[in-house]
C-alpha cells in the first residue's frame, strides 16, 4: 500500500510518500523498509537520517531574527585537541545561558582547512551579538550575521529553509572528534511530524501531493526503492502581500 507523511519545521514541509507491506496492520507506525546491498551503504542510509534530522531542527528553530556566528581561537587560547575544544564550548554555552537563559542555539566545532585551527560554528536565537562577543573571550568573533530571509539554491527562492546552512555545518564533523555531531540547548523546539496514512493516488514528479495552504512546492527527488521526497517551503512573499491586500481594504 503507498503510505504519506508529512513534517512541518519551521517554513518547510516535507511530504513523505512509500510503499509498505499490505500486511501492515497499524499504518500510524509503518515505516519503508530498504535492503542494502553492503554496511557501506546502511552507514549511508544512518548518516542522511541524521543529517535530515539536524536540518528539521535548524529551520524549527531559527529564522531571519537568529544569528550565524564563527568563534575563532586567540594564540593565548588555541588548543590542539577537540577534547579541550569541546570543554570551552561547553563553558562558554554555559555563560551564555547565565545571562540569556532562553537562548536557543546548535554548535559544531570544525578545523580550518588551511590552518588546522580548531574553530567553532554557532547558529544562535534569543541573544544580542554584543553578548555573544562579551561571553567568547577566548579569540574573535569572525563574523555574527543575521539569518537571511531568502535562501536562492539554482535560482529557487526557498525562502527561510536553511537546510544548506545546516550541511555546511553538519559536514564539519570528522572521527577526530568523536562524539555527537552537535550541541544544542534543550530548550529547542522539536519539528511535527503527523502520523502516516494510507493513500490511494499515485504521485510522482508530474503529480505531487497537495501543498498545504500558504506554501509552494520547490524540490522533488526520488530513490531506487520507489520512495518520493517532495519539498514545500512557506510563500512569505505571497504572505506578505495577502496582509498588505487586507490592510488596503481596511483603509477604503
Amino acid at each position: 500500500m503507498k503510505v504519506k507523511q508529512r513534517k512541518f519545521s519551521g517554513c518547510v514541509c516535507e511530504q513523505l510518500v512509500y510503499t509498505v507491506s499490505d500486511k501492515v496492520r497499524d499504518v500510524a507506525s509503518a515505516a519503508p523498509s530498504f535492503r542494502f546491498k553492503d554496511e557501506e551503504e546502511r552507514r549511508q542510509h544512518r548518516l542522511g537520517i541524521s543529517r535530515r534530522k539536524f536540518a528539521r531542527i535548524v529551520n524549527e528553530n531559527f529564522s531571519p531574527s537568529s544569528f550565524y556566528s564563527t568563534l575563532t581561537f586567540s594564540d593565548e587560547w588555541e588548543v590542539h585537541t577537540f577534547k579541550d575544544a569541546r570543554r570551552i564550548r561547553d563553558n562558554f554555552v554555559r555563560r551564555l545561558q547565565s545571562s540569556c537563559p532562553d537562548v536557543r542555539l546548535v554548535i559544531v566545532m570544525g578545523r580550518g582547512k588551511g590552518t588546522k585551527r580548531i574553530h567553532f560554528h554557532m547558529i544562535s536565537d534569543g541573544a544580542a551579538p554584543e553578548l555573544i562577543e562579551k561571553k567568547w573571550f577566548c579569540g574573535d568573533i569572525i563574523s555574527c550575521v543575521k539569518l537571511r530571509e531568502h535562501n536562492f539554491y539554482e535560482g529557487i527562492d526557498y525562502g527561510q529553509d536553511y537546510t544548506a546552512l545546516a550541511n555546511y555545518l553538519f559536514n564539519h564533523w570528522t572521527e577526530e572528534q568523536g562524539g555527537h555531531r552537535w550541541k544544542q540547548t534543550r530548550n529547542m523546539r522539536k519539528p511535527e511530524e503527523e502520523e502516516p496514512k494510507e493513500v490511494k493516488r499515485n504521485y510522482s514528479a508530474n503529480k505531487p501531493p497537495k501543498a498545504p495552504k500558504g506554501y509552494k512546492l520547490v524540490e522533488m527527488t526520488t530513490t531506487r526503492y520507489g520512495f518520493l521526497y517532495f519539498k514545500y517551503v512557506r510563500d512569505t512573499e505571497a504572505e506578505k502581500q495577502e496582509k498588505l491586500s487586507s490592510k488596503k481594504g481596511q483603509l477604503e
